[in-house]
Formats: structure tokens, sequence, C-alpha cells
């Protein structure tokens, strides 16, 4: 870490895309806020949130945003589209993948809460990832499901 002891206290050599070493401190009515790489403070919205956390929990995040008064935005998924498509393919992949029949029953229309809580991804997100891969001819979107293509 012989970069850091050069800048001057409390400088930051963040930037937006970064990932960096979340610690969760408190629920607020906005979210979270954490402590980003046991140094500064940061602010984990709600919506960035798709899994169980507690206080004191260590989850790898990215930062999001930087703001001018000095407050950073984070988020636990990984920032700019392609990672993120890729992630959220690869979860509806291996959740098909998974299932015995080859198919989930979830679609585009179900509920953004059953996709949230099936999928752990917000409905958009799904959309896309789904979207990704009907594209790519890998899957098959039926009125109540979604079948994987041998």
């Amino acid at each position: 870490m012989g970069l850091q002891e050069d800048l001057p206290a409390g400088e930051m050599d963040l930037k937006e895309g970064d990932k960096v070493q979340l610690i969760i401190e408190t629920e607020t009515s906005l979210g979270y806020t954490v402590l980003i790489n046991e140094e500064f403070d940061g602010l984990l919205f709600r919506s960035e949130v798709f899994q169980e956390l507690e206080e004191n929990m260590e989850v790898a995040g990215y930062i999001k945003n930087i703001r001018e008064d000095g407050k950073i935005d984070v988020s636990i998924r990984p920032q700019g589209f392609r990672n993120v498509i890729d992630s959220d393919v690869d979860k509806v992949l291996s959740k098909l993948k998974k299932s015995r029949e080859g198919f989930i029953l979830i679609t585009d229309k179900s509920s953004p809460d059953s996709i949230r809580f099936h999928m752990k991804m917000s409905k958009k997100a799904f959309k896309k990832a789904v979207g990704n891969l009907y594209k790519q001819k890998r899957i098959d979107i039926q009125e109540d499901r979604i079948v994987l293509l041998k």
C-alpha cells in the first residue's frame, strides 16, 4: 500500500467503478451506511441490495458515485452495463441449469417482487438478461415459463 501513504490525509484515491471492500454499518431509511476499504463512509441504497445484509458483514462492492459533498454511493453489483449483464445472464442460466426440468416458472411478466425473491435481481435486470439469452437462442420464452434450449 505504498501509494496511499503518499496522499495527503483525507484525500480519496477512489474512482467510480472501482472494486472496494465494504463493511455494513447501520441500516437507514435509504439503505445502509457502509465503511469503504476501512477508511471512507459510503451509502448503499436499498434498491441496490438483493441479498440479506447484516451489521459488520463484509461484502465486495463498487464505487457508484462520488458526490460533490464527498459522500460516496456504492453498489454491490459491478458497475458498467457489460459486467452487470454478464453476471445477470450467468445467474439466470445457472438457475435454469439447476432446475431439474430445464425451465423456471418466472417470465418477464412475473411481478417485480417474485423476480426479486427468486432471482435476487430487479425486474429490469432480469428482463435484460432474459432478452440477451433469447437473442443468443439459448432460451425459449413461453406463456408461463422460460425454457433452457439444449
